[in-house]
């Protein structure tokens, strides 16, 4: 637990203060505010060991993930999630697309003066039943404080640790051509879920953020062993950036079928009105996965049987064709490249 971190409170934190700039000073009320709220929440109010500047884990075996992340999502709070649950799942996520089963996690704050100690304990209550649910520690942080004006409320740093089984290998560099390509659900939800608010949108059905640690999914599907080649969340620049990404990591092509990529009809209307392409609209709890196309139906079933996996599909397959390059093809026929974007579609979503 790192010195940040103490564990006698003074007297109860007060959930209808404020932040000050003196709660990241170092002094009585950045001590409140540890002790009356992070060490209960993430330590469970008793301290691991003696305190010092880092916290010490033991790993007898297996291999080392690590990851680090931060989250500056606006608005905070959103249909189906807050900063602190996207803070938790992103990291988890992140690690589980390494094979890796998220063990540790750090929790930095930056808050902004003014920021209501109510909300705060919105965001941390969150983030402990998020990594409680997923079977992780949050074992060490930092916080600090900016001027009113400087900031947005609270921006959050976090890293992971995970351990990697043996005979677990998932590389974009093991893509092969032939692989299947699939999807663990319908895309564009979170990007959308966040944009509803900022800009107001309203559905005749309610649609939240698919934001959820994918980590007992991935589990799952890696009990098919070696059939699984590479696995990538689909955050930033949605499906697209990812298939990118792979395909030039890989020296493949990608090719996709539109019309067997899942998307809600709330998404696909939004998209429209917006202008968007659901294909780059941003994820926070949906994957892909290339895998060997033998053991594309069995993966299948394993994903259908997840609840984190609401609607995965077959969706493509890499091909020995234009490297580096991913096809998009239309319902009539047609065909499109599907190229990363010059710039970014949808700013602040995670």
């Amino acid at each position: 637990m790192s010195q940040e971190f103490c564990f006698a409170c003074p007297r109860p934190l007060d959930q209808q203060e404020t932040i000050q700039l003196a709660h990241g000073g170092g002094g009585r009320l950045m001590q409140r505010l540890i002790e009356g709220l992070f060490v209960p929440a993430f330590a469970g109010g008793a301290p691991r060991g003696p305190l010092h500047d880092s916290s010490v884990v033991e790993v007898r075996e297996g291999r080392l993930a690590f990851t680090t992340d931060t989250f500056v999502v606006d608005p905070i709070f959103f249909p189906g999630g807050d900063i602190g649950k996207l803070a938790v799942c992103g990291t988890v996520n992140d690690l589980a697309m390494s094979g890796a089963v998220a063990r540790w996690l750090s929790a930095g704050f930056i808050l902004e003066e003014g920021f209501p100690i109510e909300s705060l304990c919105r965001v941390v209550e969150s983030m402990q039943r998020t990594a409680a649910a997923a079977g992780v520690q949050i074992i060490t942080g930092d916080t600090k404080v900016v001027d009113r004006g400087k900031g947005d409320g609270v921006f959050i740093n976090t890293a992971g640790i995970g351990l990697v089984a043996p005979g677990i290998e998932i590389s974009p560099d093991r893509v092969r051509p032939g692989d299947a390509v699939l999807v663990s659900g319908d895309l564009g939800r979170h990007g959308i879920a966040i944009m509803s608010v900022r800009e107001g949108l309203q559905f005749e059905g309610a649609l939240d953020s698919d934001c959820d640690c994918l980590g007992e999914l991935v589990s799952a599907i890696c009990a098919r062993g070696a059939a699984v080649h590479c696995l990538r969340d689909l955050t930033r620049g949605g499906l697209a950036a990812a298939l990118n990404e792979i395909a030039t990591a890989a020296a493949v092509g990608i090719e996709i079928d539109e019309s067997a990529v899942p998307v809600a009809p709330q998404v696909a209307g939004a998209c429209e009105i917006l202008g968007l392409d659901p294909l780059y609209v941003p994820n926070e709890g949906r994957l892909v996965a290339m895998v060997a196309a033998d053991a594309a139906a069995a993966i299948l079933e394993i994903m259908r049987a997840h609840p984190a996996a609401p609607q995965p599909a077959l969706v493509g397959k890499v091909t020995d064709t234009h490297p580096g390059g991913v096809e998009l093809r239309g319902g009539l026929g047609g065909r499109r490249i599907l190229d990363l974007l010059s710039g970014e579609q949808m700013p602040r979503i995670c």
